[in-house]
């Protein structure tokens, strides 16, 4: 085995390596940009090498400048993770010329399978079962177009060299196909460099399947089961799952002894995903009559790996070094065994409700839940029940230069059911502010009936769009008493020993009234708070015919609420930042923004205000340029954040120095806009 190894990537993936390597006793090195400088993998590494710039082209796209940290600390073995260059030939070959073990397949299997053009060709030589379609080099259009006449509409037109969704367009019609072609070339160029393409069936109610494999040196192949990864997002895998809902023995057989024979035909080495695509010609009730086509193979360990080692036990990193090392794979084919049921969702720092826009900024609160065990049904070895994949730690920045993944969140159960349910108590256990992510759309997703009850294919997403956008799942009312006792609780951790700096609404005559103000949901909400004799607390929430009142009990802490308020209980944990309460309970979380009347009263609301952003969210439009005179009150900047607009005004008469941003930039919460100097 590997005395020391170092791993060409970052975050999570690098994370995920050091670990296994650190349980079996081996050294590793990490590899980092200017923006991972204090990143969490350069920590969990025995040793760290600076590479480069923050953008990847500028460090973890150099191999030559991996080779060479590899080189002068002594690392035997090169783990290339995922993305970046593990799919990169031309580094896989450098490394064999360093002197350096490439953990992955040969660069030839890297080579072969990199064209999706030449890997059908393969594929189809191996007697794969292919999607009906054309493969062939020859690109005249007048050519393309006649092949897609035959195969017969709707077509798919996918880039040869292409991934990720780009290069890819769905034509229903022939008069359509010179435009979509035209169009898909032109992305193909832009993105790969080749505008070459194959055009395929439109595979109709499609279920994206892959089958893992494992080869060795010594002529061993085996297939680890299948993952169902039909959920997806611009053509991006939201929730991963294994094994495949609905899979019989015989398709499940058929589809791992194929993904070992497309391992073979290149001689593959190491850990791969052969991915095929599962037509349902029968519907989702008839699953005996699925058939299945080869679509791609990944060369390298997939981000889902982790639900295939919950249902087999194993550790497929483990399985990565010892191969790589020459050894032979552990099992056989008639030792593997599926356990349970597991899935893993992708929290990434994203906008659901805004196209999937990408978020940055800091993690100023990340609360995962805790990871736990359970003993399975044999009684010997222990599964993990919950599990969090991250690179990431609480203050820690996502930043613009790599992918907008937080973190992995796995869960293994008995039964499907089992797992989902603890899918969603770990998700609502999972507290991240300071940038939008996804965690509340994948709770939806999960919830939804189409992923409830199995009926899978990549087009769920937009089937059940009316219940995953847009969607408020803790109403005014609860979020406004979340927000009130969390005021309370703040107020009374800052009283002192003596009688007279209590705050909680006590006289000895009448009954104090306490009034707040809200902006929830682009509106302005009043609330008012009365303290009673006997100690109790009334609210109301709003005003008129649509207030809620009740009485509001809470005890516990700001980060762990016992709350009950209008007929509701619930537990609720709150966390401030600026003005906003970022509130979560286990029906879901919600933003709700607190006004300080205090700081406004007597004051014309339109004079007064602040340079810096009131929450994260997006630069619309400046009023002023650098070297303008300004008045208090006078507007200087236009913010979108929460759904509204926010104007940013002058907080005293000056003259506007710089503006620190452009229209359309992303910004933290608390992030200076501009400068202003007095007058």
């Amino acid at each position: 085995m590997f005395k020391k190894i170092l791993i060409a990537n970052r975050g999570e993936i690098a994370c995920r390596v050091a670990a296994t390597a650190r349980r079996m006793g081996v050294q590793t090195v990490a590899v980092y940009s200017d923006a991972d400088a204090r990143a969490k993998h350069v920590a969990v590494c025995d040793e760290a090498v600076h590479i480069g710039g923050s953008a990847p082209k500028d460090s973890y796209l150099r191999w030559e400048r991996i080779i060479e940290a590899a080189q002068a600390t002594g690392a035997q073995a090169i783990h290339p993770g995922y993305g970046f260059l593990s799919e990169n030939e031309e580094f896989a070959q450098a490394c064999q010329a360093a002197g350096l073990v490439f953990i992955g397949p040969p660069a030839s299997a890297i080579q072969a399978m990199g064209l999706k053009a030449e890997s059908k060709r393969l594929m189809e030589a191996a007697n794969v079962p292919l999607v009906p379609g054309y493969h062939g080099a020859d690109q005249d259009a007048a050519l393309l177009k006649r092949e897609a006449d035959r195969i017969g509409y709707p077509v798919l037109i996918k880039a040869s060299a292409g991934g990720g969704g780009k290069g890819m367009r769905a034509v229903e019609r022939a008069e359509d196909f010179d435009a979509a072609l035209a169009s898909c070339k032109r992305e193909a160029i832009n993105s790969f460099g080749d505008d070459a393409v194959l055009i395929e069936k439109y595979v109709q109610r499609p279920r994206h399947i892959e089958i893992q494999v494992f080869g060795d040196t010594h002529g061993h192949c085996v297939y680890l089961f299948e993952r169902d990864c039909s959920v997806q997002r611009r053509h991006q895998k939201v929730l991963e799952e294994a094994p495949a809902p609905g899979m019989t023995e015989s398709l499940r057989r058929q589809m791992g002894e194929a993904a070992v024979a497309a391992a073979r035909a290149v001689h593959y080495v190491g850990a791969g995903t052969v991915e095929f695509i599962v037509e349902q010609p029968g519907g989702y009730e008839r699953p005996e009559e699925m058939k299945f086509y080869f679509m791609e193979m990944n060369t390298r360990l997939q981000v889902e790996h982790p639900v295939t080692e919950a249902i087999t036990g194993l550790d497929l990193v483990e399985w990565q070094l010892r191969v790589a090392a020459g050894e032979p794979l552990p099992l056989a084919q008639e030792d593997l065994r599926i356990h349970g049921h597991a899935i893993e969702a992708r929290i990434c720092a994203e906008n659901p409700d805004n196209q999937f826009l990408p978020a940055t900024g800091q993690l100023a609160v990340y609360r995962k839940p805790a990871c736990t065990s359970f003993e399975r049904a044999n009684g010997r070895d222990t599964g993990v029940a919950v599990r969090v994949d991250d690179g990431v730690r609480e203050g820690d920045a996502i930043s613009p230069f790599y992918d907008s993944m937080v973190a992995k969140l796995i869960v293994h159960g008995d039964t499907r059911e089992q797992a989902l349910a603890r899918l969603d108590e770990a998700l609502a256990q999972t507290h991240i502010v300071g940038l939008a992510t996804n965690v509340q759309f994948l709770r939806l997703v999960a919830r939804s009936a189409s992923f409830a009850q199995a009926r899978l294919d990549t087009a769920l997403i937009p089937r059940e769009q009316d219940v995953l956008f847009q969607q408020e799942r803790v109403g005014l009312p609860l979020a406004a008493a979340a927000a009130v006792a969390h005021t309370l609780l703040r107020e009374r951790a800052s009283e002192g020993a003596d009688p007279f700096s209590r705050r909680d609404g006590w006289r000895s005559h009448g009954l104090t009234e306490r009034r707040f103000a809200f902006e929830f949901g682009g509106a302005q909400v009043p609330a008012r708070l009365t303290y009673q004799h006997d100690g109790g607390l009334l609210l109301a929430v709003g005003e008129g015919a649509q207030a809620v009142s009740g009485a509001l009990a809470f005890q516990g802490d700001a980060q762990g609420l016992e709350l009950q308020f209008a007929g509701q209980r619930t537990r609720a944990a709150v966390y401030a930042l600026g003005e906003t309460d970022h509130v979560f309970t286990p029906q879901g979380a919600t933003q709700i923004v607190s006004i300080d009347l205090l700081a406004h009263a007597g004051e014309d609301q339109s004079e007064g205000g602040r340079l810096t952003a009131p929450m994260p969210g997006k630069v619309v439009s400046f009023a002023v340029q650098a070297g303008d005179t300004v008045t208090k009150g006078q507007p200087l900047a236009v913010m979108e954040a929460m759904k509204m607009e926010h104007t940013i005004a002058a907080p005293a008469d000056g003259v506007v120095q710089e503006l620190l941003y452009a229209p359309g930039d992303q910004v933290a919460e608390g992030a200076e806009l501009l400068t202003l100097s007095a007058a």
